[in-house]
């Protein structure tokens, strides 16, 4: 089916791919994927351009205007939006459509990271582009899945762009949370500073809900520790006045508001993207257990019984899976997967040191989620990668900037930057 909008055709693709490609015989998924296009240049042979979704968990966009980086890719590519396994349309994993025991679901879900992606994405290509090599944009993990790609097939790509996304190659989830709590906490701070008041509305709400069985609208309750995890936005271009005008209007006389419980069920509730929760730390394993490593790493000042009550970032807790109604379904597996030590390499350090596909990376010097650190010291071990280093743009800089960042790494690869 074929949709024409402002300026873009879309039209929708479904591909049949093994659940596990070690064994192709075995049971099959659907991906699914929508193409987008100039309606003008429908019949141009145009190249491909596929896009990552950060995440992990995180369906591709559904445009409804050729706007932003869309509109500027569409100049000269055909463009896939592709759903990721297990989100959007592509079988999607969910409370609701999971079954099996904790180990046979713990099982299924090593076969969501970004190596499964990946395959999945080789088989697209040969069968929608004919085996004709394509580029990709990678927003956050989508980056990660990008250095996948260059790890395990390379052949299939001409050049790729990344956004808020290069991984450390052999950083652990302990390397990543011990680097990102004080990014949380530096954002903590200067959202209190351009927000005085929030603090003593955050530590007033912590102090109601200690003392009262408060529900939000699906029947969880609202624990302190879950108000906390609304601070996962502050890394976002508004995430810092979204939560204040969230804050702004949290009460109606002595009890919180209708919209407020809204608003912390909707931010905190995973309900369409328990993936996210479930994968967020094995998509740093390599060998090793996380073990709950955001868990096991919380420093004091973040504790739910500190004052003042300080926000956290992009974490995910054990607790959370016995809290949150979307992610009570996956607590066993959950478990399961936090002790697995047996999970293959994502990147091939001898493969991408010699890397000849151009890759643009935009880095965000500020960026809460993924640590500039990490992201410059892969820069500088792959091969034929240039950076843009900028603090211009907060992780979500691709979306936010219209066609200036996607712009930018283009000419970067075309030789007009750099």
């Amino acid at each position: 089916m074929t949709v024409l909008l402002p300026g873009v055709a879309l039209t929708d693709h479904v591909f049949t791919v093994p659940l596990d490609h070690a064994d192709p015989g075995g049971e099959k998924i659907e991906v699914f994927a929508r193409e987008a296009v100039d309606p003008g240049k429908r019949d141009h042979n145009l190249p491909w351009l596929v896009f990552f979704q950060g995440g992990p968990g995180g369906k591709s966009p559904r445009p409804a205007a050729a706007d932003g980086w869309l509109g500027h890719a569409l100049k000269t590519h055909r463009v896939l939006l592709l759903d990721q396994r297990g989100t959007g349309r592509s079988t999607p994993v969910t409370a609701k459509t999971v079954t099996g025991t904790d180990a046979e679901l713990a099982a299924r879900l090593t076969h969501f990271r970004a190596d499964a992606i990946v395959a999945d994405a080789e088989l697209i290509r040969r069968e929608l582009a004919g085996d004709r090599p394509w580029e990709t944009l990678g927003q956050s993990y989508g980056g990660f899945v990008t250095l996948t790609y260059l790890s395990r097939a390379p052949e299939g790509l001409t050049a790729c762009y990344v956004t808020g996304g290069l991984p450390g190659l052999d950083a652990s989830a302990d390397d990543v949370y011990s680097r990102t709590y004080p990014r949380v906490r530096g954002k903590v701070d200067r959202f209190f500073a351009r927000y005085p008041e929030d603090s003593a509305r955050l530590d007033a709400i912590a102090a109601h809900l200690a003392e009262e069985d408060v529900r939000l609208p699906d029947g969880d309750r609202l624990t302190v520790r879950r108000l906390q995890t609304m601070g996962m936005c502050l890394g976002m271009s508004d995430g810092a006045d979204y939560l204040h005008w969230v804050l702004d209007e949290a009460w109606t006389g002595g009890a919180l508001s209708d919209l407020f419980l809204y608003e912390a069920m909707m931010a905190t509730g995973f309900v369409g993207n328990p993936l996210y929760a479930v994968l967020h730390e094995p998509i740093y394993a390599q060998g090793a257990a996380t073990a709950w490593a955001a868990h096991r790493l919380l420093p004091p000042e973040f504790a739910e019984d500190a004052r003042p009550l300080l926000p956290t970032g992009e974490m995910i807790y054990p607790w959370m899976f016995d809290e949150i109604a979307a992610l009570r379904p996956f607590r066993g597996a959950a478990e399961i997967l936090a002790a697995e030590s047996g999970w293959p390499d994502l990147y091939d350090p001898v493969r991408l040191a010699a890397n000849r596909v151009p890759v643009a990376a935009a880095v965000y010097y500020d960026d809460m989620y993924v640590d500039e650190g990490l992201s410059t010291r892969t820069a500088r071990a792959v091969g034929n990668v240039r950076t843009w280093v900028t603090n211009e743009w907060e992780h979500d800089g691709v979306r936010v900037s219209g066609d200036r960042v996607l712009a930018r790494l283009m000419d970067m690869v075309g030789g007009v930057h750099g």
